[in-house]
């Protein structure tokens, strides 16, 4: 059976920095005040004049490709992750397959939000080990900025959210024990509600019609927090155990980028020394779909992740869903 590696990483980040001390211009916030409860100083914002979630999905995935000294035409499935696609429908995943010139092959949209990357992983992993496919592209991209109140009113949501893009090349590998060693998936739509955006929504009787506060995002902090906190380690363990690995083995958790306190509050719950967490929370908010692959992608390019090491991705979000992937370098 054939084995999926990552073969080539990519991120793209918008241009425009925004740091807190701008957002105290935009409604009333304090540096102090984000920094406190959310770790971050600042998230990019995209130019809507030449950004768009599929454009920044490109540029990430050119640049992993190039990481993995292959070229567009190598892909034959496209995976894209997004909760802010440029048009309600169609998805992405077929603007970024016209975008890279290639030809009519397959492209996937995933709407599974902060976990959403990683869902996309897993099924990449599968078409590989299946041998339906040799080569797969798997893009996390999103604009926030766009669909947010940037206002006193929505300033608890606001200041968490950035822009981004990125990318992961997944190929075919023979090597045994290399790789994706596993990935696990998970959902409790139970707790939907506790994070959502209604409408535009097709449960209206006239979807023109709807109420312009609830286009914004909805989120119960507390909620969220509790059950993230809950959910990373169960799910970081249930990798680790299926592999026969403890959280010592670990050379690299790359948590999903939800909130700075919820990253250390899973590091001091498992143990796990700072060398062994990576964060870029700080420098760019929460990118949802696109906050793993850009950290891994940074991580990767920093020197932190090399031949031989463990790292453990993990991520959770709206739905609730959340989900991991173990992968040996």
């Amino acid at each position: 059976m054939h084995h999926s590696t990552i073969a080539g990483l990519g991120h793209y980040i918008p241009e425009r920095k925004v740091t807190n001390s701008d957002l105290e211009k935009m409604m009333e916030t304090t540096d102090e005040w984000i920094v406190e409860r959310t770790g971050i100083n600042s998230r990019h914002w995209a130019n809507l004049d030449t950004d768009s979630t599929s454009n920044m999905g490109t540029k990430a995935a050119l640049m992993a490709l190039e990481n993995a000294k292959l070229t567009p035409s190598d892909v034959e499935f496209i995976i894209f992750c997004t909760l802010s696609p440029d048009y309600n429908f169609p998805g992405g995943g077929v603007m970024v397959q016209e975008q890279l010139g290639i030809g009519t092959i397959g492209a996937l949209d995933i709407r599974n939000q902060c976990s959403g990357f990683l869902y996309g992983i897993s099924v990449a992993d599968q078409f590989i080990k299946s041998g339906m496919y040799k080569t797969v592209l798997v893009i996390g991209s999103e604009i926030h900025s766009s669909g947010l109140d940037i206002s006193t009113r929505g300033r608890n949501v606001a200041v968490i959210f950035g822009d981004g893009a990125g990318a992961a090349v997944l190929t075919a590998t023979d090597q045994k024990d290399t790789g994706i060693l596993s990935t696990h998936l998970h959902s409790q739509g139970k707790y939907a509600e506790d994070l959502m955006v209604i409408e535009p929504s097709s449960t209206s009787t006239k979807r023109t019609e709807f109420n312009p506060e609830r286009i914004y995002p909805i989120m119960n902090g507390s909620a969220v927090f509790k059950h993230a906190v809950t959910r990373f380690p169960e799910v970081i363990m249930e990798a680790l155990l299926k592999n026969g690995y403890t959280p010592s083995d670990l050379t690299l958790l790359i948590p999903h980028q939800a909130n700075l306190r919820i990253s250390q509050f899973i590091q001091k719950t498992m143990k796990l020394r700072d060398d062994q967490v990576y964060n870029n929370i700080m420098n760019y908010g929460n990118t949802t779909a696109a906050s793993v692959p850009i950290a891994l992608s940074e991580a990767f390019q920093k020197g932190k992740i090399k031949k031989g090491d463990l790292i453990c991705l993990a991520a959770f979000g709206s739905g609730f869903t959340w989900a991991s992937a173990l992968i040996r370098w």
